[in-house]
């Protein structure tokens, strides 16, 4: 088989012969690129045998006779540098018999979009030179073919289109030839086409994929789109000699492509609202990031609104029948835009009567989406503000608002515009809207309830704990206590002091496991059920083991850690007891500070478990320090680092211990705090002069 020749005429080129079928049976057969079939088509079966299903998706090569393959993949070589080449080549018949082809390949746009496929017109040598004989064959395929093909001179000047490309543009033929694309399309980016034209006539390299977009004669109400690719076409010296062109109207497959895209960032929007809005229990700072993850990439502008009954911990929609009473949470951008200015900043309060449409927005409980703003579509807001009049008069054309609701209740409105050349709102963008208020609506509700919750079992924890513990003569109290921080739920935190006999008191701390109004509750019955049994004057270990088998007959069981301790300031001794709770710490009178070595023992709560009790003998003024795990217990820190701290703020004279207590929360208490924190010092004797 001779080598593939590169087409040395313009007209002869193989880009201009994609369609003999009206004169002989001819294959229509496009390669992808790495060789395989994608296309089978015309008389593609009949000149070789197989159909289709038999062929698509194997290698091109795999037709061809072995000894020819090398020459094969040369064609195939050849096209994808850009060049267009023709070439006789020995195929073998599905019935075993050989077919001798002549092929006309060149490069077209592939149909990934992303470099170029190959196509090959194929037909029986035979029947190709008695048709050639004729005369007129390349003309009649170059005018036949289904894609539009024209060829330039050096000059960018039409030499010849076909009918596709006169269908395209809505021109005949005689309208091409001799003018440059410019000046017969100039409804169409034709000036970059030249630019990129005349970059494949200087570097040779080819141009694929190149969209050219606009309206031409054929179309002059609609843009539309298509791919084009440019070759330069060269004589057998290399010296060019022009462009051959290819081109495909892709309109729809653009306008497809154009929505999966926005869909795309639709979706990628939703799924980052997903990690960014509530991320935190704060109902004002989830307003705020609703606005923010919206701007600018959905809207210019957004607002966030909740009722005022929201914020203040009442039950959502009790004011709306006098009217809507909102306090906004958040604003994006906050500053900048005219219209953003005249809209009210985050955290004041709105008054809307009950008749206006803000109002009714909230109680309808569904999304309005006016594409087009204008006088007539905010006329009835009007009549309660100007805001609408101000907003239309500086770009806003175009809104959106949805509620925000959650677990049947609505909390109050998100609302987004658009401004200036930005496309109006549709019916996807109004769905967008809804899916990130709905998220909103439950982080907001998940806050409100969380700080209702919060709110009721500080307030139940504190109504439980010892306002001011009255030791017994002799020994001097102090205590601090901070519950978990807004974002965290408050703990099971308590203490308390009880007087057994003169000089001789009962000094507990516990901890019970768990948070919220559960925690609360068992804490208080907790302490109430110690407090009972101080009064029998237990040893720490029997208290505790009491105090075990109560706590596993609540109706509600949890595990709780707790410390007792009888100190009798007059015999300078103190009787303890450990069961699961932080070691204490004793400071003598000389300053020296450490950890007392107790049995652990086990959380309260358990069952079976048998406690110890610890004597040891104090000096008078000696002070001990007990504490729950809040105060030393940090994220991301070891423990007995924490310990050791703790260990070196207590080293030293304390002569004030409300000043100890205040030092050791400065140094040791996390901000915020996610657990209660509790410390109870008493100072047992007076220290010796």
């Amino acid at each position: 088989m001779p080598d593939p020749m590169q087409a040395g005429k313009p007209m002869a080129a193989v880009g201009q012969a994609v369609a003999w079928w009206n004169l002989l049976p001819v294959a229509l057969i496009v390669f992808d690129g790495a060789g395989r079939i994608t296309q089978w088509a015309k008389a593609a079966p009949e000149l070789f045998g197989y159909t289709a299903d038999e062929v698509i998706g194997r290698d091109g090569t795999d037709l061809v006779l072995p000894d020819s393959r090398r020459e094969a993949r040369a064609v195939q070589e050849a096209v994808a540098s850009g060049r267009s080449v023709t070439g006789h080549i020995p195929v073998r018949h599905k019935n075993g018999s050989i077919v001798e082809v002549e092929v006309w390949a060149c490069p077209i746009t592939a149909q990934s979009g992303d470099g170029w496929d190959v196509l090959v017109l194929a037909a029986d040598v035979r029947a190709a030179r008695q048709v050639r004989e004729v005369g007129g064959l390349l003309d009649s395929l170059f005018a036949s073919s289904p894609v539009g093909l024209a060829v330039f001179d050096t000059e960018l000047r039409f030499q010849h289109v076909n009918r596709t490309v006169e269908a395209m543009h809505g021109l005949p033929g005689s309208a091409h030839v001799g003018r440059r694309p410019s000046e017969v399309l100039p409804g169409v980016n034709s000036e970059q086409m030249e630019a990129a034209m005349r970059r494949v006539l200087v570097t040779g390299d080819p141009v694929v994929n190149f969209r050219r977009i606009g309206r031409t004669p054929a179309d002059p109400d609609h843009d539309r789109v298509w791919s084009c690719s440019y070759f330069r076409l060269e004589d057998a010296g290399g010296k060019p000699l022009g462009i051959s062109a290819s081109m495909i109207d892709i309109t729809a497959q653009q306008k497809s492509e154009l929505e999966a895209a926005t869909g795309r960032q639709r979706l990628e929007l939703l799924n980052e609202a997903t990690l960014r809005v509530g991320t935190t229990l704060d109902v004002a700072l989830t307003g705020q990031e609703l606005a923010d993850i919206a701007v600018p990439r959905f809207a210019d502008i957004a607002t966030v609104d909740v009722l005022a009954d929201v914020t203040e911990d009442a039950e959502p929609m009790s004011s709306l029948s006098s009217g809507a009473v909102l306090r906004r949470l958040g604003k994006a951008p906050a500053s900048g835009l005219a219209a953003v200015d005249i809209l009210a900043p985050v955290g004041q309060t709105l008054h809307f009567p009950a008749t206006a449409p803000y109002t009714q927005a909230v109680i309808d409980r569904r999304p309005y989406l006016l594409r087009r703003i204008d006088a007539r579509v905010i006329a009835p807001a009007a009549r309660y503000t100007s805001t609408p009049k101000r907003l239309l008069a500086l770009g806003v054309h175009s809104m959106i608002m949805v509620p925000l609701a959650a677990r049947g209740l609505v909390l109050g409105v998100a609302t987004f515009l658009r401004t200036g050349d930005r496309p109006a709102f549709d019916a996807a963008d109004l769905a967008l809207a809804g899916d990130l208020a709905a998220h909103a609506g439950v982080c907001i509700d998940n806050a409100r309830l969380f700080h209702r919750e919060h709110d009721t079992a500080l307030t139940l924890k504190r109504s439980m704990l010892p306002g001011r513990p009255k030791p017994p003569a002799g020994i001097e109290i102090a205590h601090r206590y901070r519950p978990a921080s807004d974002v965290h739920e408050v703990g099971g935190d308590w203490y308390d002091v009880a007087t057994l006999a003169p000089g001789k008191g009962a000094i507990v701390i516990g901890d019970v496991m768990g948070h919220g109004i559960q925690a609360a509750a068992i804490m208080g019955q907790m302490r109430t059920t110690v407090r009972a049994f101080t009064h029998l004057d237990l040893p720490p270990d029997q208290l505790l083991h009491h105090l075990d088998s109560a706590l596993q007959e609540l109706d509600s069981p949890l595990l709780a850690t707790c410390l007792y301790s009888v100190c009798d300031a007059a015999a300078h001794r103190c009787h303890l007891g450990r069961a699961g709770h932080p070691p204490p710490a004793l400071v003598t009178p000389d300053g020296t500070a450490r950890l007392l070595d107790l049995p652990p023992g086990a959380p309260l709560g358990i069952g079976g478990i048998s406690y110890d009790t610890t004597e040891i003998t104090l000096a008078p003024g000696s002070i001990l320090v007990l504490y729950t795990d809040g105060l030393v217990e940090a994220r991301g820190t070891d423990l007995d680092q924490r310990l050791n701290e703790l260990t070196r703020l207590l080293t030293g004279a304390h002569r004030d211990l409300d000043q100890l207590c205040d030092t050791l929360m400065d140094h040791l208490a996390p901000t915020p705090a996610e657990d209660d924190i509790t410390i109870l010092a008493a100072r047992i004797g007076t220290p010796t002069p």
